[in-house]
């Protein structure tokens, strides 16, 4: 992350542990993990929520004629009472379309999806909450609601106009995912690119890295003055998916305060819960215990690995963790913590820019050519 030449500095982060609140209802899916080793996690949970990085309901939904997401919905993966039994305190509703769509159909479509998540959080109040703001998101827990973070959506969106990324935030957009554009693509940004990402910055809108090229990635670590996430990126390391981080990159992300959320998908991480506690293993290990978040990846058409098939088994994976000797403080980061300091960090970047930048009203074919 490029440093910020204002001198202000943003507020301190995850403080010490408060003491842990009792268990919680039994997980999903009953497994060998001591009785011991389930409860804390729960307790742990019950304090550090999981804030995940990346669900796929908004698309599955489009595909129901009627569902219930506060009674239960078997249907998808993800509803209230598996959000509450799982400690999920925050999600980042994916507002990714199908391949294919590009300019005003893309646009068309993730307006759609905008207006189509506004329906569903207001047609359940007692279990979801729109936040835009790390408080916002501590908030809607401390209520007993979800919050629900709009994005990341697909760079396409924006038809390579600024002010649809400008109008897109308004609508309450968190996230843009860089890539299937041709100002970030496999060359690396181009100077449209460069000045999309000002942009952002300026607005508050986090820059998706999961998918971009490595030379997408560097030049977004070299330009951006806010911290980027991978909303689904592992290590490649550990398993040769495209989506996954080398561990050059990695370093590079953990030394830019970036965020690798590992996605819980047997394609990308592998078949067990084991195998995703080792991804996370190996990221913390490379880019530090400040880097490393959670995306369920769930109602996005991917197979999950045995034992954490919905929003509801999440206190296994930490289950599993504890058991490896991860300590309490790194678990709080890795599920609150660390999304928390990003949303803050994002914002406080976009306060300090807005002091100093006028909206952008540059056009592609003015910079590129």
């Amino acid at each position: 992350m490029a440093d910020l030449q204002d001198e202000l500095h943003p507020p301190a982060e995850v403080g010490e542990l408060s003491q842990l609140r009792g268990a919680v209802p039994e997980l999903c899916v009953p497994g060998s993990d001591d009785a011991g080793l389930l409860e804390r996690a729960r307790a742990l949970l019950a304090e550090h929520p999981v804030a995940d990085g990346y669900s796929g309901l908004p698309w599955a939904l489009r595909h129901l004629p009627w569902f219930d997401l506060e009674v239960g919905e078997s249907a998808v993966d993800t509803d209230v009472p598996r959000l509450r039994e799982g400690h999920v305190g925050a999600l980042m509703w994916s507002l990714h379309l199908p391949e294919g769509l590009d300019g005003d159909r893309a646009v068309g479509a993730t307006l759609e999806q905008l207006d189509l998540v506004k329906t569903v959080v207001r047609k359940h109040p007692e279990g979801l909450r729109l936040a835009r703001t790390a408080g916002q998101a501590t908030d809607a827990h401390n209520c007993g609601r979800a919050a629900v973070l709009l994005g990341p959506a697909g760079a396409p969106a924006l038809g390579d106009s600024l002010g649809i990324l400008r109008s897109l935030h308004a609508l309450g957009l968190r996230a843009l995912t860089l890539t299937g554009v041709s100002w970030a693509s496999a060359a690396g940004l181009t100077r449209f690119g460069e000045e999309v990402l000002r942009e952002m910055n300026r607005l508050g809108v986090l820059a998706d890295l999961s998918g971009a090229s490595d030379a997408t990635v560097r030049r977004t670590l070299a330009v951006s003055k806010a911290p980027v996430l991978c909303s689904r990126s592992a290590a490649r390391a550990l398993r040769p998916h495209p989506a996954n981080l080398p561990d050059d990159l990695l370093a590079e992300l953990g030394a830019a305060k970036g965020l690798c959320m590992v996605p819980l998908t047997a394609e990308q991480t592998g078949p067990t819960v084991r195998d995703v506690a080792d991804h996370l293993d190996h990221v913390r290990a490379v880019a530090g215990a400040e880097c490393v978040g959670l995306s369920g990846t769930y109602d996005a058409g991917t197979a999950h690995p045995q034992e954490l098939g919905d929003a509801s088994c999440y206190p296994h994976l930490v289950a599993e963790l504890l058991r490896r000797g991860w300590d309490e403080a790194d678990i709080a980061l890795l599920t609150w913590g660390n999304v928390q300091r990003l949303l803050r960090e994002s914002d406080f970047t976009a306060r300090a820019a807005q002091q100093r930048r006028e909206p952008s009203t540059a056009k592609i074919a003015e910079l590129d050519g």
